[in-house]
């Protein structure tokens, strides 16, 4: 174990998987069996029901980041039992996923529908696509996305509800009222050396979300 210390509180981090994999049950045989080589009808079917992912990436040096991506149920296209489409629509222009995946093609997602407290883990190798037919067919208000994410599905799965039981995320328990957190303008004020003021800021946030979705 190697002991750490951050503030007044002390840390014994595991160096070896075994210094926490003793802490724990073994995975029963229905875990081990549920990880699926490819889409399955049930996974295929929640695929077709969600309208939210995460999509977890990391470049050449191993750095990892995890960007959400939303749309209409639908959005993502199953091309096949193998094959998964992710149009990509606008954003801020970081573009750090894509960036990642042609570095490091690894991609995990996880893919939620909103009154169902288990989700669906997908993980794979991705590339990133500027044309194709499907980028059109993907069209929202006239508008195709500039690049897709192709994912090649290595391992399918789903997962439990305990997570989204215990965060109660489907239900109003821990909702708050959008007054308790600054707005986005005022957060990017404070972190920021911008010019404009926070009231300029949230109109040209506003202005975004209202007239640059897609």
């Amino acid at each position: 174990m190697n002991l750490e210390k951050r503030g007044d509180h002390n840390f014994q981090c595991a160096e070896n998987e075994d210094e926490f994999r003793c802490l724990y049950d073994e995975p029963s045989s229905l875990v081990k069996q549920k990880c699926l080589p490819e889409l399955d009808e049930h996974c295929r079917n929640f695929i077709a029901h969600s309208p939210f992912l995460c999509m977890g990436t990391a470049d050449d040096d191993g750095a990892a980041d995890v960007t959400p991506r939303g749309d209409a149920p639908g959005f993502v296209r199953i091309i096949d039992n193998k094959t998964l489409l992710i149009p990509d629509r606008l954003g801020n222009n970081r573009l750090d996923s894509m960036s990642n995946l042609v570095r490091n093609p690894q991609v995990g997602l996880i893919f939620f529908v909103p009154g169902v407290d288990e989700t669906l883990r997908v993980n794979g190798l991705g590339k990133v696509v500027v044309k194709s037919n499907l980028l059109e067919d993907s069209a929202v208000n006239g508008k195709s996305p500039n690049a897709g994410i192709l994912v090649k599905v290595q391992e399918a799965f789903l997962q439990c509800a305990k997570a989204l039981k215990r965060s109660k995320l489907w239900s109003d328990d821990y909702r708050i009222s959008r007054g308790k957190l600054p707005s986005l303008g005022q957060m990017l004020a404070d972190q920021t050396d911008t010019e404009m003021t926070v009231d300029r800021l949230d109109e040209l946030i506003d202005e975004a979300y209202r007239e640059r979705l897609y």
